[in-house]
């Protein structure tokens, strides 16, 4: 297809809305009901183990907020401000392209993208919503990706990249999901940036119990992606602001203020160093999507200063294993020549987020963003080090 940038673009970061049935369809009689739509003053919401979240506003995806809708918000700030629903504006009907893999894919063309990751949105609720039943979460997850296999595939054309999730609180279990993934098709899965809870109660999943399931993702070859998600934080700002469930649309002073200061994706990264799992699995290949990467400095410095102190405790520098294992997918309105300042360039790729309000409504306008890297440069970010990951053509 024809470029408009002048080279190949991969969009590292793309959602779908789920349907109604995404998280039901193919859950075991046992389960039925752990999941539920309820109507709540005339609203849909969905309930999880009889409770009812607010964790997305609308999670039928009839409406949603238009795509880019916070983009102001997020480059400029709300110096008048604004409540969140002035931000958002008037939601929208959802259309095709955000639920079908077809009229997507012409949906990119007329974006100018030619390969995109696409990842769900509603799922995000689900593993932290039953920490405390391990069972079930690898149930649930499973019936997910098996919608998500019939619905979109996890290779649609050799263009669009439907990444499954696979949930870690069994190891076997673990395994067993990764390999049925993988002989469907799937390049890439999603790991939440969070410790695994199950059987053993919660702990990191870098710690050697998981190397059995490494090894098999090392030997697979698949891209391990750790997107944004209800890592379950919450839990330690409540402990300042009391009890209550996490929600994204919902920011407080405090709560926006120990997103910041405690992110769960600095602390996945540090899990993966520290305790030693990118030393063991040298061939590991962990991509940070829809995190940012302001955290970035503060986590190299800290755990410089511990490595300085106790060389003896690590495999290898801990910066070195990063460096090595872990790629990064800066928000869009951060600067790229930054963040190359302390990892390579190859290691950088670009995502718009695409449709959610908090993304780009033109994801090829991150061009604009970063007219001052060089043109190759440029041409990496946004393409060519996410397909040598994907282990794609350009």
């Amino acid at each position: 297809m024809a470029h408009s940038v002048g080279f190949p673009v991969f969009d590292g970061d793309n959602h779908l809305y789920e349907t109604r049935d995404a998280l039901t369809k193919f859950l075991p009689p046992e389960y039925e009901g752990a999941i539920r739509y309820v109507e709540v003053d005339g609203r849909t919401k969905i309930a999880t183990l009889g409770q009812i979240s607010d964790y997305i506003p609308n999670p039928t995806f009839d409406r949603v907020a238009a795509p880019g809708a916070q983009e102001e918000f997020f480059s400029k700030g709300n110096p008048d401000g604004k409540t969140l629903r002035e931000i958002l504006g008037k939601a929208i009907p959802s259309i095709d392209a955000f639920r079908e893999p077809g009229p997507r894919l012409a949906l990119l063309d007329e974006q100018g993208i030619d390969k995109s990751m696409m990842y769900p949105t509603l799922a995000s609720l689900v593993e932290e919503r039953f920490r405390a039943y391990p069972e079930a979460t690898h149930a649930i997850i499973h019936a997910l990706n098996q919608w998500l296999h019939e619905t979109w595939s996890f290779d649609y054309k050799g263009r669009i990249f439907t990444a499954p999730i696979v949930t870690l609180p069994i190891v076997e279990q673990a395994i067993d999901e990764l390999n049925w993934v993988v002989e469907r098709g799937a390049r890439a899965i999603l790991v939440r940036p969070a410790p695994a809870s199950g059987l053993h109660g919660s702990r990191s999943f870098a710690l050697p119990e998981f190397d059995p399931f490494w090894k098999r993702v090392c030997e697979t070859g698949v891209l391990v992606v750790m997107h944004a998600s209800d890592s379950g934080y919450s839990r330690y700002s409540n402990e300042w602001e009391g009890d209550r469930e996490f929600l994204p649309f919902q920011p407080a002073p405090f709560r926006s203020y120990y997103g910041l200061a405690r992110n769960p994706a600095e602390d996945a990264v540090a899990a993966f160093a520290c305790h030693g799992a990118l030393t063991r699995f040298p061939d590991l290949r962990v991509a940070m999507v829809e995190n940012g990467t302001n955290w970035v400095p503060r986590l190299f410095e800290t755990l410089s200063e511990t490595h300085k102190k106790m060389p003896q405790l690590y495999g290898e520098h801990p910066l070195d294993a990063i460096r090595r294992c872990v790629y990064f997918n800066p928000f869009w309105e951060e600067d790229v020549r930054e963040l190359a300042e302390l990892v390579p360039l190859d290691h950088i790729f670009y995502g718009s987020d695409y449709p959610h309000p908090e993304g780009l409504a033109d994801p090829l306008s991150y061009v604009d963003r970063q007219r001052e890297l060089p043109q190759e440069d440029l041409a990496r970010v946004m393409g060519g080090t996410l397909s040598e990951l994907m282990r794609v053509g350009a």
